[in-house]
């Protein structure tokens, strides 16, 4: 038996998982989320780490492998670090076994990952430094509107006719999102035309590396937000040359942290087979 933890230090947020492995017998123990809201991530992940171990009622000596991702490799604590593209894949096939590509829709980027059925990282590709493909974008929109953020994607999707965003620039396109207000163009159209515009990016993104056939699940924050994933979905079935289906799984936000304690098991024990290392007692 192998236990290990997954710690994601993300933009927006710092999520924790806790894996336990006996054999081909995985299980999922326990999970946190934190916001990140000008606190200091490092603090975050203690936090996070110390939640899911009392949640799973565990020790920390209890816990073999301590796997961190995204920007967690400066936690003072953690055994190993692994690069983000590689956690968000393994955990995307452990939500989604039947899942070959990953949107990863991220507080400040978007990216596309092709992956083969064990999560190994066969190509990727990022969106560009501009943010209006991200979901602080978004989450600025939304307060622009007096929308909060988990109120988008359920107004997004009562849109009739929504009003898409030209720019891919995001200062200008929260000008265009200005004007639309003026123009008295109603929230949910505003919003629709946003995720449109979001959907549009990622569609490109992932045709890029290779995504016209299988099914993506989407990872990240932006996994919870309906009116996207509708979107993408949309944008998807639109283009005659991808026949892609998008999926969104309710713990997708916790990918990357799944992922990292997943990749953490299959490295201690890696170790532990050479001698390298010594189960605790």
């Amino acid at each position: 038996m192998t236990i290990a933890a997954g710690i994601d230090v993300g933009t927006g947020a710092v999520k924790a998982a806790v894996m336990r492995v006996v054999g081909d017998q995985t299980e999922w123990l326990s999970r946190a989320a934190l916001r990140i809201r000008q606190r200091d991530p490092i603090e975050l992940a203690r936090t996070c780490f110390d939640h899911v171990l009392g949640d799973a009622r565990l020790a920390e000596k209890d816990v073999d492998y301590i796997a961190t991702t995204g920007e967690g490799e400066s936690v003072p604590f953690h055994t190993g670090h692994f690069y983000s593209m590689t956690t968000h894949a393994r955990g995307a096939i452990y939500l989604e076994p039947a899942a070959r590509f990953v949107l990863d829709a991220g507080a400040l980027h978007g990216r596309a990952i092709a992956m083969d059925e064990r999560g190994k990282v066969l190509k990727y590709r990022m969106t560009s430094q501009c943010a209006s493909g991200s979901g602080q974008f978004l989450e600025n929109i939304g307060r622009y509107l007096g929308v909060a953020q988990d109120e988008i994607g359920t107004l997004s999707c009562q849109a009739e006719k929504p009003e898409v965003v030209s720019s891919i620039c995001a200062v200008l396109a929260e000008t265009d999102v200005i004007n639309m207000v003026s123009r008295g163009i109603s929230t949910p159209n505003i919003l629709k035309g946003i995720h449109l515009s979001m959907a549009g990016r990622l569609g490109k993104l992932l045709k890029s590396i290779g995504g016209t056939s299988g099914v993506v699940l989407v990872t990240g924050g932006l996994a919870q937000d309906a009116g996207l994933v509708a979107a993408l979905a949309e944008e998807i079935a639109a283009a005659r040359d991808m026949k892609i289906v998008v999926r969104a799984h309710a713990d997708s936000a916790y990918a990357g942290a799944i992922g990292a304690a997943l990749w953490g098991v299959y490295r201690f024990e890696k170790l532990l087979a050479r001698g390298e290392i010594h189960r605790a007692a």
